[in-house]
Formats: structure tokens, C-alpha cells, sequence
């Protein structure tokens, strides 16, 4: 049975209020820091992990499997080790992981990470979660020094951290009501990525294979260079859907928390490489806003300027969601993002999933030198869709339209749990309330 209560008895110290019975600490005194692997260990692989598989939310982190010649640039590191990025911007992002057990394994990271062993009974993810508190990455973040963009936190202010310290045995509570929290996460977006996975399956199967229709009558279409079902067509994207783009703001008019008057704003800090949705949201307040620059959850989006060096972000589709307690049913869109309305609402899964299937196609109509962006009329007439019968697509949205239900509810359960989360870390790492009982 889970059991809080509330501190009542605290003393002041270095770091502020902390209960009676805590210790002040420092990292060193708890944890060794890039301490070295023993580099004599046999194993079958060999697991690296870059600044990239390393999450800005949760402790669970992807990696690469490499050959040990192929490692440029790393260092050895322990499983079960907190890695803390050191270099901006990784570091103000909340990059930070814990390096996975699997047997057979030997580790690597990037030399751009900080790893901390616990040492003297102290728990791991109590660590991980004490350097997550929102003060103590002030101090750290304000111990920086280097270059402007390229700033690090220097080793000995992250040894001489003061932090507060409780028993290894309510570390241990502490951890596990906190990472209970990043499990379910985990499992959600795990759930999502299956999700998805089983939809792109299905629309491969329909409507890249013709598995379903293999037995009907083929036709060669000289458009799409190959045979498809009799009564399929060919058709550009503007002939099945409107595309538009959103309001071109000022700085002015973009707020980073809500104020009165204003709405969710969706930009390109919301679109994902390859496709997807992402919730961090802005806000925008103009008395600009006309009819065409709103849109509603459930939309269909493209990205429609490129920030990467190599295309990968132009026609990257998203479907948007709100916050789980906006209570506005519109939100506004800049003039990075194009919104794209199918005519019949039931393409626009369809049309998700085909556009994340020919995503580098997509990228393939950008104009520009310096900074790409998608030629929105070119596309509109030369991007080319498969169209089978409006019957077929009926029953293909009605069997995807659930999975995309799912995925959405779970991305809003994921948001409430990140909320609850992050409101009582700063509590339970600094004792206000305490773990009683697991």
C-alpha cells in the first residue's frame, strides 16, 4: 500500500528546508563521477549510446549496436549508470538517461555525458532523479563556462553539488514512486509505436502491395509506373484535400505560457522527423487571426520549412492533439506549417500514413538555398496519391480510425502523467512530502 504524509519538522540549511533526520551531501560523497570501466569484460556486443538516443524526458534510453573499431569517440561506461549531458544545448534540454542491464552488453557513450556510479548503498535512480530537480540544474547550468552555444558544466561544481540526502532506504521509496511515472510513460509510448506500426502494416498491405485485391483486375498506370486495381486513380494531392498555410507572427505576438486572450500555437518546434506529433506547445495572442490560420485537434499537418541539413523534417506529417485541459477547441498555426483539410474526412488517415510512406518524395519539392521550404504549389499539383474507390477507403478508416484513437488518448495520459511527475519530484527529493510506505 502506497502511504504519503507531509513534513512538518524541518531544519534550514545550505540548500534550503529539509527534513530533520537529512543529511546535506555533495555528488562525490554518493556517487563516483566518469569513473573508468574495467575494459577487460567479454561480451557479444557492444552497445553505444549518442547525445541523440538520450531522452529529454524518462530514464530509458535507445542505443546503436556497433563493432568496437567503429567507436571514434566515446567512453566506456558501467550498466546501471546515471549519464548527465554536460554540453549545452543537451544539457538545458534535460537530456539524461540510465544506462541499460542486458547481458551480453558492454557500453559506450558520447564523451559529451557525465556518468555517475552510486557508491555507499545510494540509490541509482534517486540520482537520476536528484539531478533532475529544476534548482539544482539552476546551479549547474549557472557554473557553465566556454564558448557561447557550447558551454559546459565543469566536473568539480557537479562533484561539489550539495544536495539533500535521505536514508538509501527512502531513496529507494522516493525512486520508485518517481519512476513508477516513467514506467507508465514508457509503456504508453511503447504501446503507441506498435500502434502505429500495425496501421503503416495495414496501409503498406492495401495500398503499396494490393494484397487485399490481388485476385481483382490490374491495369498499368504509365503516372505511377506500374499496374494497379482497375477503378484506382491517379490523382494530385490538391484534387483530394485544401492545403494552407498558417499566420506568419511576430515575436511579439508568441508567448511561451498562456495569457489571457490567447491560444495554443502550433509551430515547427511540434513536428517530428519522419512524421509524427509532438506536445510542446506555445501560445499566441493577435488581433491578426482570421478564419484560415485556426485549426482543430485532429488535424492533419506538414512541416513545410526545413531545419535539418539533409531534408529530413519537410513533409514530415503530424496529426495534432491539445493539452488535456485546454479547453479551447482551436488552436492557430504559423506560416511553417501547412494544414492539409482532405475533402472527404475519410483520406485523412490515409493520407497520414501516405505521406509518411513517401515522406522523402515529399522533401523532393523544396525550393531555396540557405533555408529550404516546401514549394506548396508545386506540391498541391504534382504530388501524386493513389485513390482506390471511396468504399475501400470507408473500410480502411474504419479500421485504422481506432488504433489513432488509442495513440491520441494515450499521448494525453502521457501528458498528465509527465505533469503529475514533475510536481512531485521537487517535493520528494527535498523531503516536503515524504514516502511512508511502498
Amino acid at each position: 500500500m502506497l502511504r504519503f504524509k507531509w513534513e512538518t519538522e524541518f531544519r534550514e540549511t545550505q540548500i534550503g528546508e529539509i527534513p530533520r533526520q537529512w543529511e546535506v551531501k555533495n555528488i562525490k560523497s554518493i556517487s563516483y563521477v566518469n569513473k573508468s570501466q574495467n575494459t577487460n569484460v567479454s561480451t557479444d556486443k557492444i552497445g553505444f549510446i549518442s547525445m541523440e538516443n538520450i531522452p529529454n524526458d524518462g530514464y530509458v534510453p535507445s542505443f546503436e549496436v556497433v563493432e568496437l573499431n567503429d567507436i571514434k569517440s566515446g567512453q566506456e561506461v558501467y550498466p546501471n549508470t546515471v549519464l548527465l549531458a554536460k554540453i549545452t544545448p543537451s544539457f538545458e534540454h534535460g537530456k539524461m538517461c540510465v544506462v541499460p542491464d542486458i547481458k551480453g552488453y558492454r557500453w559506450f557513450a558520447t564523451t559529451e555525458v557525465f556518468s555517475l556510479n552510486p557508491k555507499n548503498n545510494n540509490d541509482l535512480k534517486f540520482i537520476f532523479y536528484l539531478l533532475k530537480h529544476p534548482a539544482l540544474r539552476d546551479i549547474l547550468e549557472n557554473s557553465m563556462s566556454g564558448t557561447s552555444g557550447r558551454q559546459r558544466v565543469p566536473l568539480p561544481a557537479l562533484k561539489d553539488l550539495d544536495i539533500p540526502h535521505p536514508s538509501p532506504t527512502e531513496q529507494s521509496r522516493i525512486a520508485s514512486v518517481l519512476s513508477w511515472f516513467d514506467d507508465l510513460i514508457e509503456n504508453k509510448k511503447t504501446q503507441n509505436e506498435i500502434l502505429e506500426k500495425t496501421a503503416m502494416a495495414i496501409f503498406k498491405s492495401w495500398f503499396i502491395d494490393f494484397e487485399p485485391f490481388k485476385n481483382g483486375e490490374f491495369v498499368y498506370n504509365s503516372e505511377w509506373g506500374r499496374e494497379i486495381p482497375k477503378e484506382w486513380e491517379i490523382k494530385a494531392i490538391g484534387e483530394i484535400a485544401n492545403l494552407r498555410n498558417g499566420i506568419s507572427y511576430s515575436g511579439k505576438e508568441k508567448y511561451e505560457e498562456l495569457v489571457e486572450g490567447s491560444y495554443i500555437f502550433i509551430t515547427l518546434n511540434n513536428t517530428i522527423e519522419g512524421g509524427g506529433f509532438k506536445p510542446v506547445f506555445a501560445w499566441i495572442k493577435s488581433h491578426r487571426l482570421r478564419k484560415h490560420h485556426f485549426l482543430e485537434e485532429g488535424d492533419l499537418i506538414i512541416p513545410n520549412t526545413e531545419q535539418t541539413k539533409d531534408e529530413r523534417l519537410l513533409g514530415s506529417p503530424g496529426i495534432v492533439f491539445f493539452p488535456y485541459d485546454y479547453k479551447n477547441k482551436k488552436g492557430v498555426f504559423s506560416h511553417h506549417i501547412t494544414k492539409i483539410l482532405p475533402i472527404n474526412p475519410i483520406y485523412k488517415l490515409f493520407l497520414y500514413l501516405f505521406l509518411k510512406f513517401t515522406r522523402e518524395d515529399s522533401a523532393s519539392f523544396a525550393t531555396g538555398t540557405g533555408v529550404l521550404g516546401l514549394d506548396i504549389n508545386n506540391f498541391r499539383v504534382n504530388k501524386m496519391i493513389i485513390t482506390p474507390p471511396s468504399s475501400i477507403l470507408q473500410k480502411f478508416h474504419s479500421l485504422v480510425e481506432p488504433l489513432f484513437q488509442k495513440i491520441i488518448l494515450n499521448q494525453k495520459q502521457i501528458m498528465v502523467l509527465r505533469k503529475v511527475r514533475d510536481v512531485l519530484l521537487p517535493k520528494l527529493v527535498f523531503g516536503k512530502l515524504r514516502v511512508v510506505q511502498i
